[in-house]
């Protein structure tokens, strides 16, 4: 077997992978030597400290150990139920959304019911820290604070608050001294979170990781960061607004479909324990181009309002905005009106809207979406206690929705008296008292919508 070699300056430490006269690096002559490479050592190692080998699944004993709860209703809603033990919990967002406040605010509820907490920084100075928990209004025992970005460092402090919850803020700004790259790179970012990983999985504490994201709205760093965690939080809305959003992406012990919502207020974050009040709270009466749909998050219903705007006809091609819905779906519902119902959008410019950052992106928003599209266009208002919701097929077809019933409680419980759904659904709300349209497809829609 072939061994490995590596050819390293002398004069300023480049590798480079052949022999050169001159280094590319500094421009020294003659200063490039042959070494022998370092055997590779692996990344990370889970298995037990304990002897291990294959066993029967009936042979390894159940984990008893109960979720933590954090004591924020919306972030414990989103893990699952709580924290699991010896769990890594990757939490991104843009920039200023709220990402340490909302963990800081976590780690107080857990230390003020005795649970010892570290919050572990590589991106602030205690100063910073101090002046943020003053305006949240932390002051704990049991909530301490590391300033230190060395990887080396930072586990071998952690075997001194075994059994913790701890925060690791930023995993782009720590950097091991034994691996190549600056801190953020690649390399460094897949070995720091392995060795994370190795600490928490052999130990007793649960962590949650803060990552950057890029100007696409991703994860900052190599994929295999999102496959090596346990859990993956996204913490999005706009800086410019109050509500934020916090949604799973993957969690192996629980759903990835809920949703928590907060609003950013001068002390920190607050729940938001009713969404659909919230995201309706502003909805303005007597306009076309408004409607209200239901929107299934996890087990959680939420009532939205998207927003139409047709405007023209304009010289040329018109254009397409969409904001949190899919921009797809919405050529869809275009294409499916032109050739059902004959309104021509082509020189008409459209705006779509999911007003208070909601994503509308399932097929369920396809009927709302219609209906929005055809009350601008036709600049006739849709009642203010209708809600519409369905799917629409290519065919023009109105196709059955999950969870009907729980959205039309919903709706019930907000005082709205008509609802507009595909036939198959008008069962569903059977027992809700309110009023149940049901439409067999789009050209049906300006009939159940308009005509009382």
């Amino acid at each position: 077997m072939k061994s490995d070699i590596i050819f390293i300056c002398g004069s300023c430490k480049k590798q480079t992978p052949k022999w050169m006269g001159r280094c590319p690096q500094c421009g020294a002559w003659n200063t490039i030597v042959e070494q022998q490479a370092a055997p590779k050592k692996a990344l990370f190692r889970i298995a037990p400290k304990e002897n291990g080998g294959i066993l029967a699944l009936s042979e390894i004993p159940s984990d008893s150990s109960p979720r933590l709860t954090t004591g924020i209703q919306e972030l414990d809603r989103v893990l699952g139920g709580g924290i699991v033990p010896r769990s890594l919990i990757l939490v991104g967002g843009d920039p200023g959304i709220g990402k340490t406040t909302l963990l800081m605010q976590a780690l107080a509820e857990l230390a003020h019911n005795g649970v010892t907490t570290l919050y572990i920084s590589g991106e602030e100075s205690a100063e910073q820290l101090k002046l943020r928990a003053d305006r949240l209004g932390i002051a704990s025992a049991s909530f301490f604070v590391l300033i230190e970005n060395q990887l080396e460092t930072i586990i071998d402090k952690l075997s001194e608050v075994q059994g913790s919850i701890i925060v690791l803020d930023s995993v782009q700004s720590i950097f091991s001294k034994t691996n190549e790259g600056h801190a953020g790179s690649v390399n460094q970012v897949r070995y720091v979170c392995g060795r994370i990983l190795e600490t928490v999985k052999r130990g007793t504490a649960s962590c949650f990781i803060v990552g950057h994201v890029t100007k696409d709205g991703a994860l900052a760093g190599p994929k295999v960061l999102e496959h090596m965690v346990d859990t993956v939080l996204y913490f999005e809305g706009e800086r410019n607004h109050p509500y934020r959003i916090l949604r799973a992406v993957k969690n192996r012990f629980g759903s990835v479909s809920e949703i928590g919502v907060f609003e950013m207020s001068d002390s920190g974050l607050n729940e938001v324990a009713n969404p659909s009040e919230l995201f309706l709270a502003e909805r303005p009466l007597g306009v076309s181009g408004s409607v209200v749909t239901a929107l299934v998050e996890g087990s959680r219903p939420i009532l939205a309002e998207i927003q139409a705007l047709v405007t023209g006809p304009i010289p040329g091609q018109g254009r397409r905005t969409c904001l949190g819905t899919d921009s797809q779906r919405l050529a869809l519902m275009i294409a499916v009106i032109e050739k059902k119902i004959g309104f021509t959008f082509g020189d008409h410019d459209i705006f779509l809207n999911a007003v208070g950052g909601v994503k509308a992106n399932e097929p369920s928003s396809d009927l709302a979406v219609a209906a929005a599209l055809i009350s601008s266009y036709t600049d006739r208002m849709i009642p203010a206690g209708t809600l519409v919701f369905g799917e629409i097929g290519l065919s023009g077809e109105a196709r059955r929705v999950s969870r009907a019933q729980a959205r039309i409680n919903e709706a019930a419980r907000l005082g709205f008296q008509k609802v507009v759904a595909p036939r198959s659904n008008v069962e569903d709300g059977s027992k809700s008292g309110m009023k149940m349209v049901g439409v067999s497809g789009v050209t049906e829609l300006m009939t159940a919508l308009f005509d009382e």
